[in-house]
Protein backbone atom coordinates (compact mmCIF):
# COMPACT_ATOMS: atom_id res chain seq x y z
CA UNK A 1 0.00 0.00 0.00
CA UNK A 2 2.54 2.48 -0.70
CA UNK A 3 0.77 4.42 -3.04
CA UNK A 4 -0.92 6.05 0.05
CA UNK A 5 1.88 7.95 1.00
CA UNK A 6 3.63 10.32 -1.63
CA UNK A 7 6.49 7.98 -2.94
CA UNK A 8 9.55 10.55 -1.43
CA UNK A 9 8.02 10.23 1.73
CA UNK A 10 8.43 6.63 1.24
CA UNK A 11 12.00 6.69 -0.18
CA UNK A 12 13.01 8.75 2.55
CA UNK A 13 11.84 6.44 4.77
CA UNK A 14 13.21 3.78 3.21
CA UNK A 15 16.65 5.23 3.61
CA UNK A 16 16.33 6.03 6.62
CA UNK A 17 15.74 2.29 8.01
CA UNK A 18 18.57 1.12 6.34
CA UNK A 19 21.28 3.36 6.88
CA UNK A 20 19.61 2.83 10.84
CA UNK A 21 19.79 -0.74 10.47
CA UNK A 22 23.35 -0.64 9.44
CA UNK A 23 24.45 1.45 12.42
CA UNK A 24 22.62 -0.90 14.84
CA UNK A 25 20.23 2.14 16.11
CA UNK A 26 16.49 2.52 16.86
CA UNK A 27 14.79 5.68 16.67
CA UNK A 28 11.32 7.17 17.99
CA UNK A 29 9.41 10.13 16.91
CA UNK A 30 7.04 12.93 18.74
CA UNK A 31 4.49 14.37 15.88
CA UNK A 32 2.33 16.79 16.24
CA UNK A 33 1.27 18.83 12.89
CA UNK A 34 2.45 16.03 11.04
CA UNK A 35 -0.20 13.69 12.57
CA UNK A 36 1.77 10.41 12.08
CA UNK A 37 2.77 10.80 8.92
CA UNK A 38 6.51 10.33 9.42
CA UNK A 39 5.56 7.12 11.61
CA UNK A 40 3.40 6.16 8.47
CA UNK A 41 6.32 6.70 5.87
CA UNK A 42 8.26 4.47 8.48
CA UNK A 43 5.94 1.70 8.65
CA UNK A 44 5.68 1.26 5.28
CA UNK A 45 8.85 -0.09 5.11
CA UNK A 46 9.22 -3.63 5.57
CA UNK A 47 11.36 -4.68 8.15
CA UNK A 48 11.02 -1.42 9.95
CA UNK A 49 10.43 -2.68 13.31
CA UNK A 50 14.38 -3.60 13.18
CA UNK A 51 15.12 0.09 13.76
CA UNK A 52 11.36 2.03 14.29
CA UNK A 53 10.58 1.84 17.81
CA UNK A 54 8.03 3.72 19.06
CA UNK A 55 5.70 7.37 17.12
CA UNK A 56 3.74 9.54 19.47
CA UNK A 57 1.26 11.50 17.87
CA UNK A 58 1.05 14.36 20.15
CA UNK A 59 -0.93 16.89 19.16
CA UNK A 60 -2.73 18.93 21.66
CA UNK A 61 -0.70 20.66 24.37
CA UNK A 62 -2.47 17.71 26.86
CA UNK A 63 -0.85 15.11 25.17
CA UNK A 64 2.28 16.70 25.01
CA UNK A 65 2.62 16.98 29.11
CA UNK A 66 0.81 13.85 29.43
CA UNK A 67 2.58 11.06 27.23
CA UNK A 68 5.44 13.20 26.60
CA UNK A 69 6.76 15.42 30.11
CA UNK A 70 6.69 18.65 28.13
CA UNK A 71 6.14 20.89 31.35
CA UNK A 72 3.49 23.04 31.06
CA UNK A 73 5.33 26.56 31.43
CA UNK A 74 7.37 25.68 28.45
CA UNK A 75 3.86 25.64 26.83
CA UNK A 76 2.68 28.65 28.33
CA UNK A 77 5.71 30.54 28.09
CA UNK A 78 6.85 30.01 24.63
CA UNK A 79 3.88 28.22 22.51
CA UNK A 80 3.70 24.63 21.47
CA UNK A 81 5.24 25.99 18.48
CA UNK A 82 8.76 27.18 19.56
CA UNK A 83 12.53 25.40 20.10
CA UNK A 84 12.05 25.53 23.50
CA UNK A 85 8.64 22.84 22.77
CA UNK A 86 10.22 20.65 20.22
CA UNK A 87 13.48 20.38 22.53
CA UNK A 88 11.00 19.09 25.26
CA UNK A 89 9.44 16.79 23.04
CA UNK A 90 12.18 15.17 21.38
CA UNK A 91 13.64 14.77 25.07
CA UNK A 92 10.67 13.33 26.44
CA UNK A 93 10.92 11.06 23.45
CA UNK A 94 13.76 9.37 24.54
CA UNK A 95 12.61 9.22 28.02
CA UNK A 96 9.90 7.18 27.07
CA UNK A 97 11.50 4.89 24.89
CA UNK A 98 14.73 2.64 24.17
CA UNK A 99 15.75 4.77 20.94
CA UNK A 100 18.94 5.74 20.49
CA UNK A 101 17.73 8.75 18.65
CA UNK A 102 14.43 10.90 18.59
CA UNK A 103 13.13 13.50 15.98
CA UNK A 104 10.24 15.81 16.99
CA UNK A 105 7.94 17.98 14.61
CA UNK A 106 5.65 21.17 16.26
CA UNK A 107 4.16 23.67 13.51
CA UNK A 108 1.42 25.42 11.91
CA UNK A 109 0.06 23.31 8.91
CA UNK A 110 -3.25 25.63 8.24
CA UNK A 111 -5.05 26.98 6.87
CA UNK A 112 -5.63 28.55 10.36
CA UNK A 113 -3.93 29.09 13.84
CA UNK A 114 -0.80 31.20 12.18
CA UNK A 115 0.17 34.95 13.50
CA UNK A 116 1.85 37.57 12.44
CA UNK A 117 5.43 35.56 14.46
CA UNK A 118 4.38 32.78 13.86
CA UNK A 119 2.39 32.14 10.21
CA UNK A 120 1.16 29.64 8.94
CA UNK A 121 4.19 27.17 7.54
CA UNK A 122 6.11 27.41 10.18
CA UNK A 123 7.35 23.95 11.77
CA UNK A 124 9.85 23.51 14.42
CA UNK A 125 12.19 20.44 14.52
CA UNK A 126 14.60 18.97 17.69
CA UNK A 127 16.87 16.08 17.12
CA UNK A 128 18.29 14.28 20.57
CA UNK A 129 20.72 11.61 20.70
CA UNK A 130 20.31 8.86 23.64
CA UNK A 131 23.76 9.17 26.24
CA UNK A 132 24.49 12.89 24.42
CA UNK A 133 24.45 15.86 26.60
CA UNK A 134 20.35 17.22 27.17
CA UNK A 135 21.76 20.69 26.48
CA UNK A 136 23.67 19.25 22.87
CA UNK A 137 19.82 18.46 21.08
CA UNK A 138 19.97 20.21 17.95
CA UNK A 139 16.91 22.50 17.17
CA UNK A 140 15.65 24.59 14.37
CA UNK A 141 12.93 26.35 12.93
CA UNK A 142 11.74 25.82 9.07
CA UNK A 143 9.25 28.35 7.18
CA UNK A 144 8.21 26.69 4.40
CA UNK A 145 5.45 29.71 3.65
CA UNK A 146 1.57 28.65 2.95
CA UNK A 147 1.64 26.07 0.32
CA UNK A 148 -1.46 24.10 2.26
CA UNK A 149 -2.15 22.02 4.60
CA UNK A 150 -1.60 18.64 2.96
CA UNK A 151 1.79 20.11 1.53
CA UNK A 152 3.45 21.30 4.71
CA UNK A 153 3.20 18.28 6.23
CA UNK A 154 4.85 16.10 3.84
CA UNK A 155 7.63 19.06 3.73
CA UNK A 156 8.07 18.64 7.30
CA UNK A 157 8.01 14.77 7.19
CA UNK A 158 10.59 15.19 4.92
CA UNK A 159 12.29 17.37 7.13
CA UNK A 160 12.34 15.14 9.88
CA UNK A 161 13.13 12.17 8.23
CA UNK A 162 16.17 13.51 6.87
CA UNK A 163 17.38 13.90 10.26
CA UNK A 164 16.58 10.68 11.24
CA UNK A 165 19.71 9.32 9.15
CA UNK A 166 22.75 8.94 10.77
CA UNK A 167 24.72 12.17 10.74
CA UNK A 168 22.24 14.11 9.68
CA UNK A 169 22.35 17.95 10.45
CA UNK A 170 19.93 20.86 10.87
Amino acid sequence: MDDALPVELVDAARRVIYENRAKGRRVAVAESCTGGLVSAALTSISGSSDVFEVGFITYSNEAKMSALGVDSNILETFGAVSIATAWAMAQGTLDHSTADVSVSITGIAGPDGGSEKKPVGTVVFARARRGSDPDDIIADIKYFGDLGRGPIRVQAALVALELLLPGAEL
